[in-house]
């Protein structure tokens, strides 16, 4: 893995409570450091945590405590990939603040970040060497707001989505 390059969230003051919030969602995740402002700047104070390091399924990410200023918007997204139902169920529950914003695996999580919970199984489905399969699997994907694989499965056979 390079350490090259991080996304870096802009956060209202909670980049050290989603850090550990989505750290304890993925395997190989975890907080790396917290750290605090030398001194007051515009929107914080000395001794603020002003920026948090964390990993996230191996990969590095920065929170930044940088206030109200700008907001997460569905530009943005992180996709996570699936083994099961079981982890697409979890995963889903754990980061869907936002019932309403859900669509076809994309939730919103209680601050703002767009994620994309994607069974690899739906992947390899829309993207099944027979067209028909895959076009079957992607407008049963496009029915959901939760993806539900068994249905998925159905719908490329050529079965009820339902």
């Amino acid at each position: 893995m390079s350490d090259t390059i991080a996304p870096c969230l802009w956060f209202d003051g909670q980049a050290e409570e989603a850090a550990k919030f989505y750290a304890s969602l993925l395997p190989d995740s975890h907080v790396d450091a917290v750290h605090r402002a030398p001194a007051d700047y515009p929107s914080g104070k000395k001794g603020d945590v002003l920026t948090v390091e964390f990993t996230l399924a191996g990969r590095k990410f920065i929170g930044l405590n940088g206030r109200p200023h700008f907001t997460f918007n569905e530009a943005v997204s992180f996709q996570i990939y699936c083994e099961d139902q079981r982890e697409v169920d979890r995963l889903t529950a754990a980061l869907s603040a936002v019932p309403e914003a859900e669509q076809c695996g994309w939730v919103k999580d209680k601050f703002g970040v767009s994620w994309q919970i994607v069974p690899k199984r739906l992947l390899a489905l829309m993207t099944d060497p027979d067209a028909a399969k895959a076009q079957r699997a992607m407008q049963a994907m496009l029915t959901m707001k939760r993806i539900d694989i068994a249905a998925v499965e159905r719908a490329a056979e050529g079965g009820p989505v339902g």
